[in-house]
C-alpha cells in the first residue's frame, strides 16, 4: 500500500462517517448490524502487548523505543489476545443473545470515542486507515473502565456500494495497557 498517500476531502468524510456509525451500532448493542459491516475475509486481531527492554544496541534510533517491538501474536509470533475471522465473531456475536450469557447480564454500557483517523495508503478499492479510540465501559454495580489505543485496519468499498459502504477487511487493536486488570478483553474494539 503506498504511504505517501493523500485522501480528498471527500473519501476523509465518508471513512470518518463510517466509523461513526459503527461506534453507534456497537454502542447500541446492534452487533448483528456492525457484523454485517465486515468483509467475509476479515481477520480481527488484538495482539498481546509485552514489555520489552530497550535495546541500547539502537541507541539513537526510533526503532529502539518502538511500539512495533511491545506487540505480540502478529503473523504467529507468540499468542495474541485474539485472532479472529468472520466465524468466531458471528460466534461471539450470536453469545450475546442467549440467555445463558451470564458475561454480559446485565449488559455493559459503553461509549466509544474514535479520532484521529487518518488514511495512510490505498491499494485499489482498500484503504489503509490508523485511528484512535477511548472505550468507557461501566455496568451496574461494577467499576468503570476506559480502554484506549489504536485501530489499525483495512476497509474496502463494498461491491456494488455507494459512498460511505465499505467492509471491514483487517483491524488490528493495540491497546495501551502495560497490565490486564480489565473485566473483559472481549469486547469489540
Amino acid at each position: 500500500m503506498s504511504e505517501d498517500f493523500r485522501a480528498s476531502l471527500e473519501l476523509q468524510n465518508e471513512i470518518e462517517q463510517w466509523y461513526y456509525r459503527e461506534a453507534r451500532l456497537l454502542d447500541g448493542r446492534e452487533y448483528q448490524r456492525w457484523l454485517a459491516l465486515c468483509a467475509p475475509e476479515i481477520r480481527y486481531i488484538v495482539p498481546a502487548r509485552g514489555n520489552p527492554l530497550v535495546d541500547n544496541a539502537e541507541r539513537g534510533s526510533e526503532s529502539m523505543i518502538s511500539v512495533e517491538r511491545e506487540l505480540e501474536g502478529r503473523e504467529g509470533d507468540r499468542l495474541p489476545i485474539r485472532d479472529e475471522t468472520l466465524a468466531y465473531l458471528t460466534v461471539r456475536v450470536e453469545r450475546a443473545f442467549k440467555p445463558n450469557s451470564w458475561a454480559e447480564n446485565p449488559p455493559a454500557r459503553t461509549r466509544r470515542l474514535v479520532g484521529n483517523v487518518e488514511i495512510t495508503g490505498t491499494e485499489g478499492e482498500r484503504w489503509s486507515i490508523v485511528s484512535a479510540f477511548h472505550l468507557h465501559w461501566t455496568r451496574p454495580g461494577s467499576t468503570t473502565f476506559l480502554y484506549g489505543g489504536q485501530r489499525r485496519d483495512v476497509l474496502a468499498r463494498a461491491e456494488g456500494g455507494g459512498t460511505g459502504d465499505f467492509r471491514l477487511v483487517r483491524r488490528e487493536v493495540i491497546l495501551d495497557l502495560a497490565d490486564i486488570e480489565y473485566p473483559t478483553l472481549g469486547l469489540l474494539f
